[in-house]
């Protein structure tokens, strides 16, 4: 569906003026729509898995975890698929997400993934530019990435950061000047965004932050001592199709969580980049970026 034809559909849970601005920008960050209980149940969840993380001593299939990490000092990345590691992340993702993305994306709705990144004081903890579909390339660029805050989020613990307009722009290439997938612009690409562009997404805890696979996107390191959290969930509109094995699939990966299954993919003209073949395995756009999946391979 185009923006047009979605915005004639009837208004789930955002205002005209947000869905709009996402449409213009690529992006909208949307304040004071999770009820406080839903907010307060992923808070606890959530610090309840970073006390877990304190007994990993390396990354596995449910943490991604940082240099210097330990039980003293957790120094956790990413919580991976959390879909499906609590029942409360799972009812937030195909409850209220679900109704946010149908506003965006059409009627029918297809959940793909979750993460939870944490920003953790530490220089390293920053994620570059980039954007997202060349890592999961599909027919068409009806897919987006819902991120909540589990935390306030201001200019001091790393808040997303978007350019407007980028993504209806040309995709980047994310791989190296030797051919390796790095997730990321090339260092000469990043140094001709437009910083005085940039928007800085902060907010309350509870804010959401929402950004179209094609936008260009980054987050500063945290300043702060204290771990900033973001639940994000990526859905996408039931008639774009996956071109390439998912990079990490649950059980939840392809479910149809609005509307109606299709029996017609739309194809947008526009090319996209091709990742790695991930069907054996992911670990994290933070091992990309830093280059430690490189290393682990030599």
């Amino acid at each position: 569906m185009t923006p047009e034809e979605i915005l004639e559909q009837p208004g789930r849970a955002l205002s005209e003026a947000q869905r709009e601005k996402y449409f213009s920008d690529g992006f909208v960050a949307v304040e004071g729509i999770v009820p406080p209980q839903i907010l307060t149940e992923l808070q606890q969840v959530t610090v309840d898995f970073q006390d877990q993380s304190r007994e990993v001593v390396e990354s596995d299939s449910t943490f991604d975890i940082g240099p210097g990490h330990s039980a003293d000092h957790p120094v956790l990345r990413r919580l991976k698929s959390p879909d499906i590691r609590h029942p409360v992340y799972w009812a937030f993702a195909s409850g209220l997400l679900a109704d946010v993305a149908a506003d965006l994306v059409g009627p029918n709705v297809v959940f793909h993934h979750s993460k939870l990144n944490f920003k953790w004081y530490d220089e390293s903890d920053a994620v570059k530019w980039h954007q997202d579909i060349q890592f999961f390339p599909h027919t068409n660029y009806n897919v987006l990435t819902i991120g909540c805050y589990l935390a306030d989020t201001t200019m001091t613990n790393g808040p997303l950061a978007a350019l407007p307009g980028s993504h209806n722009r040309d995709l980047y290439d994310q791989y190296d000047e030797d051919g390796n997938w790095i997730g990321m612009l090339s260092d000469e690409d990043a140094a001709g965004v437009d910083m005085r562009q940039v928007e800085y997404l902060t907010g309350a805890a509870g804010t959401l932050t929402i950004h179209n696979a094609r936008t260009l996107h980054y987050s500063p390191s945290s300043r702060s001592d204290v771990p900033r959290p973001l639940l994000l969930n990526c859905f996408t509109s039931a008639d774009a199709k996956p071109y390439t094995p998912h990079p990490d699939p649950t059980e939840n990966a392809y479910r149809l969580v609005r509307g109606e299954p299709v029996r017609w993919a739309h194809h947008d003209p526009r090319p996209c980049q091709i990742p790695p073949d991930w069907s054996g395995g992911y670990s994290s756009i933070y091992a990309a970026q830093t280059r430690e999946d490189q290393a682990a391979a030599m």
